[in-house]
């Protein structure tokens, strides 16, 4: 019974763990750019620019690898997409339209499908390693 309580734990204080970081890595890469930039035809886009996105991705691409790799990809990847819509939710809710539920929503769904398929990936390398090192650990010798 302890053994169990202790593995809930884990898993929490990772799930945890990457929720936080996925808070602050948005807060780096997309909380300081809130402005729309206007094109010399009037046209808007933004707030935020490609690289802003494609570093936040790179940026939590770890934490959600280094927990498969611990055994805990499963909270690793819910609690990474957890604080991605905590953040995003906290950053857009000032939209008066309301769209800004239907981009969390959009958010929640695109990111855990993401986290849990690099998880997935992740923790199957991971397994397929420790089993070849295994084998070589145990090879019969003539």
């Amino acid at each position: 019974m302890d053994r169990i309580f202790r593995r809930k734990a884990s898993l929490s204080a990772a799930g945890l763990l990457t929720a936080l970081v996925a808070i602050a890595a948005w807060a780096a890469w997309m909380g300081w750019d809130q402005k729309r930039d206007v094109h010399p035809d009037g046209s808007e886009t933004g707030p935020y620019e490609t690289w802003q996105g494609v570093g936040l991705v790179l940026t939590l691409l770890l934490p959600v690898a280094w927990m498969a790799v611990r055994g805990h990809g499963w909270a690793g990847a819910v609690g990474t997409s957890a604080g991605l819509t905590i953040a995003a939710f906290y950053d857009w809710s000032d939209d008066a339209s309301g769209l800004y539920a239907v981009g969390t929503f959009m958010l929640a769904v695109g990111s855990l499908a993401a986290t849990m398929t690099v998880q997935a990936l992740v923790t199957a390398w991971s397994d397929r390693r420790a089993l070849r090192r295994r084998a070589r650990r145990h090879r019969p010798t003539s």
